[in-house]
């Protein structure tokens, strides 16, 4: 089959397309025919070394393996089943839960021997993938490519919300906002919660986008002061932030959270350090959660929001798997509204 490997740490020049041997599943595995694979800051991350130290990166502490073949939101049609898997399981098409874990119910995602699925296994920039088959969801939408718009970047989303309790009548500030996790957050905080949002982007032409995805206002971080906009369209401070930036507004959005506010963040696309007074957060009593991806339950409530139509795919572009370099090198660009799609395989 056709594959697209990681061969080591570095830039772009580390993705090599190669012809290796189709996977066989194994006992309670089944192989899917991957027909659509979103692109994440996770498999750019682990290529480029950003999670790790000592030179090592990925979700494990002994580093990635290489070659690794990276891509974690897959959907596909499973076409063969290994040992103890029904055979009722073949012509199905799923979209792949993105981590193993031997962690109880509502603890899968903090538990130490969490490994995912793109940096511990191979993943979906392939034809072909194995996987367990209890990790196999139905799809939620009729068409391989939406339903690959939402799987890490749709959980890390519903996990932030729920972690901050969103609540209807809070208002809740998303950075990133026409990213893949900041679009799913505006949809998911407005449309399922019910809070009122405050999408951060860079160009303000996206604006009307965005309120079409829930957001009540829009503003540019590139303002001269983004605190005192932010106090003044919601006539006062915020009670929540949803942030995948980091570093670059990091104090202000602490400035404009409310006495009792929460800050949860779940990336650092803009500085991954930061300086902190503590005095900021205890006299101002505020929660700080870091989060990342989220639990089998929270997967399945998500699942069932797009399948009723609460959350909508937001798709910028897709490519063919052999240009999963210049897939990578787009997707870091500024100015694009949602997910990047490798297509291995024609749609059918």
């Amino acid at each position: 089959m056709k594959a697209v490997q990681v061969t080591g740490y570095g830039g772009v020049d580390k993705l090599e397309v190669v012809d290796i041997p189709v996977p066989t599943p194994k006992e309670g595995e089944v192989l899917v025919k991957v027909k659509a694979c979103g692109i994440n800051n996770t498999e750019i991350w682990m290529r480029e070394g950003a999670y790790g130290q000592g030179g090592k990166s990925g979700w494990r502490p002994e580093g990635v393996q290489f070659p690794r073949t990276p891509g974690s939101d897959i959907t596909g049609e499973v076409v063969d089943v290994g040992t103890n898997v029904p055979e009722a399981m073949k012509g199905k098409d799923v979209v792949l839960f993105p981590f193993t874990s031997s962690g109880e119910n509502g603890l899968e995602h903090i538990s130490e021997d969490m490994s995912f699925i793109g940096s511990e296994y191979d993943g979906g920039y392939a034809e072909y993938v194995v996987w367990p088959s209890e990790l196999c969801y139905d799809m939620p939408l009729s068409t391989y490519k939406e339903s690959a718009a939402f799987t890490v970047s749709g959980l890390t989303a519903w996990h932030m919300v729920e972690q901050i309790q969103a609540k209807q009548g809070e208002t809740i500030v998303v950075t990133g906002a026409n990213g893949g996790v900041g679009s799913l957050n505006v949809q998911i905080a407005s449309k399922v919660f019910g809070a009122t949002v405050i999408a951060i982007v860079g160009d303000m032409a996206l604006e009307e986008k965005m309120k079409d995805l829930g957001a009540t206002h829009v503003l540019s971080y590139k303002t001269d002061d983004l605190a005192e906009d932010l106090l003044k369209v919601n006539e006062g401070p915020i009670d929540s932030v949803l942030d995948v930036v980091g570093d670059a507004l990091f104090s202000t959005l602490l400035q404009a959270l409310k006495k009792g506010g929460k800050y949860c963040i779940s990336g650092s696309a803009g500085g991954q350090k930061t300086q902190l007074d503590f005095r900021t957060l205890y006299l101002k009593h505020i929660t700080l959660f870091g989060s990342v991806l989220g639990t089998r339950e929270e997967f399945q409530k998500m699942l069932d929001a797009i399948s009723n139509g609460k959350i909508k795919p937001v798709i910028d572009r897709t490519y063919p798997l052999e240009e999963a370099k210049e897939a990578q090198t787009y997707f870091k660009d500024s100015g694009k509204l949602g997910k990047i799609i490798l297509l291995p395989s024609e749609e059918e």
